[in-house]
């Protein structure tokens, strides 16, 4: 009987290990797995552009003010 503590621990620990890489092999494949298709195929994954609105950015000379009567 205690003989086969540590053939236990060791196959419940190897367990353990193999599904760690298995949830890692999943989380890889996610995230480098192209997601959106286009009319050519896949297209590779990449950042999201991201676009102010009209007029959000201050015209040079400005300064940030918002009140046109300050002056």
């Amino acid at each position: 009987m205690a003989g086969d503590t540590g053939t236990t621990a060791l196959r419940e620990l190897l367990f353990v290990v193999a599904v760690a890489a298995a949830g890692l092999l999943l989380a890889m494949v996610a995230v480098f797995t192209p997601w959106h298709a286009t009319p050519g195929g896949a297209a590779p994954a990449g950042p999201v552009e991201l676009h102010s609105p009209v007029g959000a950015v201050d015209e040079p000379g400005q300064s940030g003010r918002t009140d046109p009567t300050a002056g």
